[in-house]
């Protein structure tokens, strides 16, 4: 019974570990808190990584509305920033969909991905998680828009993620 017990608790430990290490390669992309924020570690610098982004959104045909740079816009008032530049751009046959569902989902469409660079150098893209926004705005009958929409920006930022 006891080396029943045993081999019944290890074969758990065995699986609990492999959903583990399966879970942490698959979900590199994804919403770690309830604020719905998604961050994504940049292997390049934040320069490479603003003009590998917008190449890939331009080779899928997705329009580019327009690049903000925040940090420059804080040295234009006096105040000292971090690097930031904010990229915002979308597909309307897609997001107008959400918007068509709950028009108060215009608040997070278009897409923007900010590209921000931490105090140790590091450059992150960082973007509103879809599923969130969908319960954000109580949005229930846009499920394969929203999947769409997350298999896109994941695509998107696996530009920056290799040297």
């Amino acid at each position: 019974m006891t080396r029943r017990l045993t081999t019944r608790v290890a074969n758990f430990c065995t699986s609990l570990l492999l959903i583990f290490l399966v879970l942490s390669v698959t979900s590199t992309a994804r919403a770690d808190s309830d604020d719905g924020i998604v961050r994504v570690k940049s292997a390049v610098p934040m320069a490479e990584a603003i003009t590998r982004i917008k190449a890939d959104i331009a080779a899928k045909g997705i329009k580019f509305f327009t690049q903000i740079d925040q940090s420059k816009l804080a040295a234009d008032a006096g105040i000292k920033l971090r690097p930031s530049t904010l990229l915002v751009f979308g597909n309307p046959p897609l997001g107008t969909q959400f918007i068509t569902s709950n028009p108060n989902a215009g608040l997070d469409w278009p897409v923007r991905l900010l590209l921000t660079q931490d105090d140790h150098g590091d450059v992150w893209a960082v973007w509103t998680d879809f599923e969130w926004i969908a319960r954000r705005h109580n949005i229930r009958d846009r499920t394969a828009q929203f999947e769409m929409a997350t298999k896109v920006v994941g695509s998107i930022t696996s530009t920056i993620t290799t040297k």
